[in-house]
């Protein structure tokens, strides 16, 4: 039969829905806070043959590795020998997992009257999966095989039932396995969601009309994808900035991208960036393509609803054994660091071309935070989050505050209520760093302040920070944001005794305090040339001090006018008019 405009519509919507469906369900059904608070995972469908299809909103990156999970799985087990009720898992960095090991990829193959007409899969943060440090990440690892268990691309369930010996294998090397089998059961029931929305289709449409629609979205998508790219103006543009480091050594890594645009390809060639790291910030050819596809789609049409065709105009060139192509054993189980210097060096590169579509810098690392420990009342505990920051400006407005940057895609941030129910931490502070810096015509938004006062005996903070030595980059004039930074203040103590960007199972007390600082946006445009009614707006809300208004932007401000009467506040542009 041939899809007419309108089925084709339907059927999308349909496909569409039903990720939506496996992703509510895997937030409702699992037992780590990072996946049912932070929403740290993601669903789709995708066809027989491991092409993305549908998807709900969740983490790009994980997404984005999905098709690369279900064709290392078909290469390896083969289609002909998959059966209904079977389930897959593959957590392997470098080959489909594209991440780390504690991000476990599950893929079921969907049948419909005896025929393989689609795969349903994906992909979540585990709280812990063993490896040398609570949480299966650190910021020291030298190798792959201190970062946890890793699963090969290997089948879990056999014709709807688990395999008995891999369940007990899993639960033996983790340190919290209710918690851990939770999860993998909440990833099992949200696959048999996508499943039955993938069946449906079928029954109502037939399995030809869900083949040629499959193929008709994927075209459909490469064609937005040309049309948009066709708007760029053609040409090469480069980037460069540097990595602080590698969690081992305080050295600085440089990388680089060189774009090419043209009207049917877009060429991202890393050729020239740092070699492999002894410490574990690499990420693989997998991390590679999907952070690319990341800014790709935020470039080229970001609404247009995503699928694998979208993807193909995109070509991505880099050499083995690079910090972005890390060839194993090396370690990688803080690989977004790097994972997003390779979505940031491209926004650079295509800024110039591109400021209707995308800001300035902004604070750029996920900030990832663990704290574990023993509590005498809750037993062992893991605390496993990200943190939000300061997006940059815009050409026409200010920069976005407190919000996940871009490699998180569509997830949140640990409620205060869930830090200090489920973990013994007190939360003393959650505010705006207002930090003076991403000055601009338009400023740069403002990251965040969060105090953790340690509860128990003792507890260990491990922290990967980055952008800590290379604050997010301004354009037009605008100023660079501010660093993000761990602070440690042991207790009773009013002045940080360490700043730092990395910590590694770092000891602390009751009454220690760690606070959590991530950076301020970059600015855009020339600071002098602010609208004076926005600096005082900044001011009168607590965010600007009236000396910084005067210093940054020329503008003076009559104190007392501004606690008495906002309309008979007398604004001067200093040195001019």
């Amino acid at each position: 039969m041939r899809v007419d405009v309108f089925t084709l519509d339907i059927i999308a919507e349909m496909l569409r829905a039903s990720a939506e469906e496996s992703f509510i369900t895997l937030g409702r059904t699992s037992q780590s806070p990072i996946i049912y608070e932070v929403l740290d995972c993601a669903c789709g469908l995708l066809s027989d043959r491991g092409e993305l299809i549908a998807e709900a909103e969740g983490v790009p990156g994980f997404i984005g590795c999905l098709g690369f999970a279900v064709r290392a799985i078909l290469e390896k087990f083969g289609a002909a020998a998959m059966r209904p009720g079977d389930i897959y898992a593959t957590n392997d960095p470098y080959i489909g997992g594209g991440t780390h090991l504690s991000d476990v990829v599950l893929i079921a193959p969907i049948f419909y009257e005896g025929e393989l007409v689609a795969f349903a899969a994906n992909k979540a943060h585990w709280t812990d999966l063993g490896g040398m440090a609570a949480g299966s990440w650190t910021t020291d690892a030298t190798e792959v095989y201190q970062e946890g268990l890793q699963l090969p691309a290997i089948q879990l369930y056999r014709q709807g039932q688990p395999i008995p010996s891999l369940i007990d294998l899993i639960a033996a090397n983790v340190r919290l396995p209710q918690m851990t089998l939770g999860d993998l059961y909440a990833s099992v029931a949200a696959l048999r969601v996508g499943e039955r929305g993938v069946m449906e289709v079928c029954r109502k449409y037939g399995v030809a009309a869900l083949r040629e629609a499959t193929a008709l979205l994927l075209e459909r998508g490469a064609q937005v994808a040309l049309a948009r790219l066709a708007e760029l103006p053609a040409g090469e543009y480069t980037a460069e900035d540097w990595i602080d480091d590698d969690g081992l050594s305080d050295e600085a890594l440089r990388v680089c991208v060189r774009v090419t645009v043209r009207p049917d390809a877009f060429i991202a060639d890393f050729t020239g960036s740092a070699p492999q790291a002894r410490g574990p910030i690499n990420t693989t050819w997998t991390g590679l393509q999907v952070a690319c596809r990341e800014i790709f789609k935020a470039i080229i049409d970001p609404h247009f609803p995503n699928n694998e065709g979208i993807f193909r105009p995109l070509r991505v060139v880099c050499p083995e054994g690079t910090i972005f192509t890390a060839q194993r054993p090396a370690p990688v189980s803080t690989y977004w660091e790097t994972g997003a210097y390779v979505s940031d060096l491209i926004w650079q590169a295509l800024f110039p071309v591109a400021q209707d579509r995308l800001p300035v810098g902004h604070s750029l690392s996920v900030c990832g935070t663990i704290i574990s420990g023993v509590d005498a009342e809750r037993g062992p505990f893991v605390l496993v989050e990200p943190q939000a920051g300061g997006w940059g400006a815009t050409a026409t407005r200010d920069g976005e505050s407190g919000l996940v940057v871009a490699g998180d895609g569509e997830t949140y941030i640990m409620p205060v209520e869930v830090c200090e129910a489920r973990y013994p931490i007190l939360v003393e502070q959650f505010s705006f760093n207002t930090q003076p810096a991403g000055a601009g015509r338009y400023r740069g938004g403002f990251g965040l302040v969060r105090d953790y006062r340690i509860l128990c005996e003792r507890a260990e903070l491990t922290a990967t920070f980055g952008r800590h030595r290379y604050p997010p980059w301004g354009a037009g004039g605008g100023q660079e944001g501010s660093p993000n930074a761990v602070e440690i203040y042991p207790a009773g103590a009013t002045a940080p005794a360490i700043r730092r960007g990395k910590l590694a199972r770092y000891p602390l007390q009751r009454g220690d305090m760690a606070r959590l600082v991530t950076g301020v946006g970059g600015g855009y445009g020339d600071p002098l040339t602010r609208d004076p009614a926005l600096v005082q707006a900044d001011v009168r809300h607590g965010l600007l001090s009236v000396a910084d208004a005067r210093r940054l932007y020329g503008v003076v401000l009559d104190p007392v006018s501004l606690a008495i009467d906002e309309g008979a506040t007398k604004l001067l542009r200093q040195g001019q008019r």
